[in-house]
């Protein structure tokens, strides 16, 4: 047995160095009370000693100590390990929140101050060269980020750079609404831009397309046709031509040069669920997919040079039962695969490479309908998000589609996560989304959460919280592959910094008298410096850096007065306006009036393309009455509409 530690004693000992000495004591007791549960019994006979009341000491068996002190557990100095790190996680939090270890160094460990912690501020001379031929390396701690002086000197001279130091997340805390406009009669559930990202499209459930200048707000066009709510559109990679899909069943197309119409497609038997431009070039040989509730896709075939559509589609039929609907679709990278996701739980995959669309595959993994789905960026990785609670990164190899399971009721280790998930009985994925390098995927859940996810392994990262309700809207930046935007019924348009799990900036879209507006769909435009939002009100906002001014020049409401004129239909549904017998695209320019039919003053007269070089009495609406007893806007001006919208991309 070996002899219990000897004690240093005497009246010399400080009070100071007494306390130490019973603390380390106590700790002694602790260790052996932690050891004599593990396989170390022997070792806890070292035992510390009882002290009367004459102050002389005296030994101490172990099994009287354990029932002097039973409120102790074996585990007890355990737990206080344990109970240290989240209490000091309140006042000095760790630089990688959630790893529990009682041998950190620095930020990560136990004894950790705030003057050890002190943020380390970098000057400029090291960021001027390069470390093992790469640019340097930022500490873990440091502080405020290099100005962008000494960036943009550091990569003239090193001709490197990182993007997390020339543009710091901070960054985009300057984006700003520079105007919300009331364009759409009712909801507006899309908005998507053109590919230079000078033009805003919006489709609403009033059955109308509209234009708009992406750098001022004007309202361009509006293009008229469809019978019902338009439930998804798409501009085709060349820039020539959009597509919009209605709840009437058909897809209409449009040339975005004249806004003439191109083409009425008539394929399915219920409304249009999605609608996809393949980014695939064979030739002048293109393809748009379309997804309907009928549970059909559709695969039309069109000419890059002549913009002719074959009305004749390729079409498959995925309705095992009565009810199927395929609401989903997303095109691989380069087009060789399209991913589908249907209300029979069905992932199918078609694939492009005999030059003709064949299906490949039907992944029967998920147990609820797959009402979410998205391509990587850069490979043929996809995401399938589903009403299961789960979502799937699948992966082609070895001749087949491998998937990793991401569980949406994980969380993250050494976190404890209490709120809205706990009070959800059933959680469901409500949207999916990469960041622009693929490395993290980000799903929407229904507790109100998104969570982030890393799209090799499978592990949860992070857990976003900040939404009051339901999101529906995920968007990644274009070129950033740091920042996410989101949007929800909660009226909140969010920021998001990835790769620390925090909020950059929010905006919330409370609308005065009416509380606040749900945000249905948003977009950034390529370039990074915008992105459009659209609510439940029909209302668009547009936000981006810099000043507002521009935008300050237009009306808050603007329709054009020709927007719900009705319309008459030809026996292949090409619409021509029912008062003036002529098509849309024809007409001369409309006139600029609020949601009340009320004529704008000249001066937003002018914003109107064609009307911009009008003598001042050719900008004031004559009002009249036709002999149907309709309203009717005239002017002594009688100019066409021309191609001034879009230009064309080459």
């Amino acid at each position: 047995m070996p002899k219990p530690l000897a004690a240093p004693r005497g009246p010399w000992l400080a009070p100071r160095e007494r306390a130490g000495l019973r603390g380390s004591r106590e700790l002694y007791f602790l260790i052996a009370r932690f050891l004599e549960d593990g396989p170390c019994q022997q070792a806890a006979q070292l035992l510390p000693k009882r002290t009367d009341w004459t102050g002389k000491e005296h030994p101490r068996s172990y099994e009287n100590l354990v029932k002097y002190y039973r409120h102790l557990a074996p585990d007890h100095l355990l737990q206080i390990c344990h109970r240290l790190g989240p209490l000091l996680e309140q006042e000095i939090p760790q630089s990688v929140p959630g790893v529990q270890t009682l041998l950190g160094a620095g930020r990560q460990s136990l004894l950790r101050t705030n003057k050890s912690c002190k943020h380390v501020v970098w000057k400029g001379s090291a960021l001027a060269a390069l470390h093992c031929g790469r640019p340097p390396e930022s500490p873990v701690n440091y502080g405020s980020p290099p100005s962008i002086v000494d960036t943009l000197f550091s990569r003239k001279l090193n001709g490197k750079y990182r993007l997390e130091r020339l543009v710091p997340t901070a960054v985009y805390q300057h984006m700003k609404m520079h105007k919300r406009i009331l364009g759409h009669l009712s909801s507006v559930y899309c908005v998507t831009f053109d590919r230079t990202g000078r033009r805003i499209f919006t489709g609403s459930d009033d059955c109308l397309v509209k234009i708009w200048a992406t750098d001022d707000g004007r309202l361009l066009a509006t293009l008229r046709g469809h019978a019902a709510e338009i439930s998804d559109m798409a501009v085709n990679y060349e820039n020539t031509m959009i597509a919009a899909g209605s709840c009437d069943k058909m897809i209409r197309v449009w040339c975005l040069r004249t806004c003439a119409p191109l083409a009425v497609l008539q394929g399915h038997s219920a409304s249009i669920t999605s609608l996809q431009f393949s980014p695939l070039c064979s030739g002048s040989k293109r393809y748009l997919s379309s997804t309907g509730a009928d549970g059909t896709i559709c695969f039309w075939l069109w000419d890059a040079g002549t913009l002719k559509i074959n009305p004749r589609p390729t079409k498959f039929t995925e309705r095992p039962r009565p009810g199927v609907q395929m609401i989903c679709s997303s095109f691989s990278a380069g087009g060789m695969f399209l991913a589908t996701g249907s209300t029979d739980h069905i992932i199918r995959v078609y694939f492009f490479g005999s030059g003709q669309p064949e299906k490949i595959s039907e992944l029967e993994f998920h147990t609820d309908k797959v009402d979410s789905i998205q391509f990587s960026n850069s490979s043929s990785r996809f995401v399938s998000g589903s009403r299961d609670g789960t979502a799937r990164i699948w992966q082609f190899k070895r001749r087949e589609w491998k998937s990793i399971l991401l569980d949406m009721a994980t969380r993250p280790a050494g976190q404890s996560f209490q709120g809205v998930e706990d009070k959800i009985t059933k959680l469901k994925v409500t949207m999916v989304a990469w960041d622009r390098h693929d490395h993290s995927v980000i799903t929407a859940v229904n507790n109100m959460t998104l969570k982030v996810w890393n799209s090799f392994t499978g592990q949860l990262i992070h857990i976003l919280m900040g939404h009051e309700d339901e999101v529906f809207v995920l968007e990644p930046h274009p070129f950033d592959p740091r920042v996410l935007f989101s949007a929800g019924h909660d009226g909140n348009v969010i920021v998001w910094d990835l790769a620390r799990g925090v909020k950059i900036r929010s905006y919330f879209n409370m609308i005065e008298g009416q509380g606040h507006g749900a945000v249905f769909d948003c977009k950034c435009s390529p370039d990074g410096q915008h992105f459009a939002c659209t609510d439940s009100h029909g209302h668009l906002l547009i936000f981006g850096f810099g000043s507002s001014s521009k935008y300050d020049k237009i009306a808050d409401q603007m329709f054009f007065h020709s927007d719900y004129r009705p319309l008459i239909r030809d026996a292949n549904n090409f619409v021509l306006d029912e008062q003036t017998q002529q098509a849309p695209h024809l007409m001369p320019p409309p006139f600029l009036v609020d949601v009340d039919g009320n004529p704008h003053p000249a001066r937003y007269q002018r914003l109107v393309p064609g009307r911009e070089n009008c003598r001042e009495e050719q900008l004031i609406p004559q009002m009249g009455v036709t002999s149907s007893g309709m309203e009717n806007f005239t002017s002594l001006n009688s100019t066409k509409f021309s191609s001034f919208l879009i230009e064309d991309s080459h």
